[in-house]
């Protein structure tokens, strides 16, 4: 499927304003999808997984979370220092913000006047899906690796906020991920599970952090074919 893509620049209702990238399918979108980035920013990898999805027909944005501290902000997988500090700057208020920025111009992005609508994300982004899926009424959110769901050394986690999600999420996993522990994927799980929340949990043993970027040295090839199908019918099930 053709696609044309542009950056946008979104009004967000603390007064702020943020660039976003858009990739558009032809004709009209199965639905909307709002894509989260790691902490690398708005990055080639992002823009690349937001295309990817425009040509499955869905309407992508990706949302530049750092536009308050680093606007134009991105950077490779070598250093993760520098996105470190702007992660830090953010708060949730902040985030569920910018969540609500891209959600509404998805909704006026059509002739339609409203648009089915999921997330995904990645690392950072993981854990600001599984927020937008308190903030805003999705279809279905997709949280790979989300670091910061569960206590953390950055913060005290969403698991008390678990009860306020509002729609089915799919986590994913990596069974060798060093920063997000089997004790962190179970405290999701239970937190979940106890708030009779509907939820799907997938570990890919063999894989690590990351798992999913190409550009990553921690890229797993069958892990990120197989849960990029998974995705997919994921997102038909619950979005269209």
């Amino acid at each position: 499927m053709s696609i044309t893509t542009e950056f946008v620049t979104l009004s967000v209702d603390d007064g702020s304003s943020m660039r976003a990238y858009v990739a558009r399918p032809e004709g009209a979108p199965r639905a909307g999808l709002i894509v989260f980035q790691e902490i690398f920013g708005i990055n080639s990898h992002i823009r690349d997984v937001t295309e990817r999805f425009a040509r499955e027909g869905y309407l992508a944005i990706a949302p530049e979370l750092f536009h308050r501290s680093g606007p134009g902000f991105e950077s490779g997988y070598t250093d993760i220092m520098p996105g470190v500090g702007h992660m830090q700057q953010m708060t949730d208020a902040s985030l569920a913000a910018d969540i609500r920025a891209a959600f509404d111009w998805l909704q006026g992005a059509t002739s339609a006047k409203k648009i089915p609508t999921a997330a995904v994300g990645f690392c950072m982004g993981g854990r600001t899906a599984t927020l937008a899926a308190m903030t805003v009424p999705l279809a279905c959110s997709i949280s790979y690796y989300g670091g910061g769901i569960a206590p953390s050394p950055f913060g005290a986690g969403l698991l008390d906020r678990l009860k306020e999600v509002q729609a089915p999420v799919l986590f994913y996993w990596g069974g060798l991920d060093g920063m997000i522990k089997p004790e962190h994927v179970k405290m999701v799980a239970d937190a979940m599970r106890a708030a009779n929340k509907p939820f799907s949990s997938i570990e890919f043993s063999d894989a690590d952090h990351g798992f999913f970027c190409d550009e990553r040295a921690s890229y797993n090839a069958n892990a990120a074919t197989e849960s990029w199908a998974l995705t997919l019918a994921y997102l038909k099930n619950y979005a269209g």
